[in-house]
């Protein structure tokens, strides 16, 4: 019988990628995580038997709790949780059954190392316009919320990778960036097996804005055209990253959710009184 505070593998898949999803914290023991080491996107890993030192840094967040089955481990996590005033449920049925659903689950082996203060630290060619706003977007999204990017002069990206532990991004000679037509984009959502077709609809539009063939989807000129404007407003590549946000978001959704959806605009005037 499921928990009273457990939320399905269903409802949860429903709120990845977005905003507003909860904290997904990883729980799951030494053993469990180096018999299956792979993660829920965008999940964070946490130490259950330290769980007392740590509970209060997610005072006030919401909370999804999972371990491999959702029972001991995440109960016990959970409830330390809500006694610091979070608001904590358990994946029902744990990664077990979010395995069983066939839905996405990212390799830890693809996912950069973690500075020591936590959150991956990332670096790129400044003034960014496409690749370099949406591939931000996917991993604060779907891979590490707390990622850092580092936007520097095209010329020193490899050497202040090097000096500052980054990953450098969408850069020639590089590990992660385009590979023959595909975009850096694209290189991500493969790598880190994120098999949802939102994304995958989202990866084709990014394609044909970035590489200039708009023949390849019919919303990528309105893509270019944003991305553009957007890069004209902000002269801060970090403001025009945290507004890009928001234009990734939208087409994250629209592409999950809104894709058939038309609208046409029809004037209702009010009827003249006889």
């Amino acid at each position: 019988m499921a928990s009273f505070n457990s939320i399905s593998v269903d409802k949860t898949s429903r709120m990845l990628g977005t905003p507003r999803s909860p904290v997904l914290l990883d729980v799951r023991d030494e053993d469990d995580f180096a018999a299956f080491p792979f993660i829920l996107p965008g999940s964070v890993r946490g130490d259950h038997a330290s769980v007392a030192d740590w509970a209060a840094c997610y005072r006030d967040l919401s909370v999804i709790v999972i371990c491999r089955r959702g029972k001991k481990l995440s109960e016990g996590v959970a409830a330390y949780l809500r006694h610091h005033g979070t608001e904590a449920e358990v994946l029902e049925g744990g990664t077990d059954a979010w395995q069983q659903a066939g839905l996405p689950l990212v390799p830890v082996s693809a996912i950069p190392p973690a500075k020591p203060d936590g959150g991956t630290l990332w670096v790129t060619r400044s003034r960014p316009k496409i690749d370099r706003i949406a591939c931000p977007w996917l991993i604060r999204r779907f891979i590490d919320p707390k990622a850092t990017f580092l936007f520097v002069a095209p010329s020193e990206v490899e050497a202040v990778a090097e000096r500052f532990g980054a990953t450098a991004f969408d850069v020639d000679g590089v590990f992660w960036s385009h590979r023959g037509e595909f975009c850096t984009f694209d290189t991500m959502v493969e790598e880190f097996q994120l098999n949802i077709e939102a994304l995958q609809t989202v990866a084709t539009i990014v394609r044909a804005a970035d590489t200039d063939r708009l023949d390849l989807a019919p919303q990528a000129a309105g893509l270019l055209a944003m991305s553009l404007g957007l890069s004209r407003m902000y002269s801060r590549d970090l403001e025009q990253l945290d507004a890009g946000m928001i234009l990734y978001d939208s087409l994250f959704r629209w592409a999950r959710d809104a894709s058939e959806e038309r609208h046409d605009w029809v004037a209702h005037a009010p009827k003249r009184p006889k």
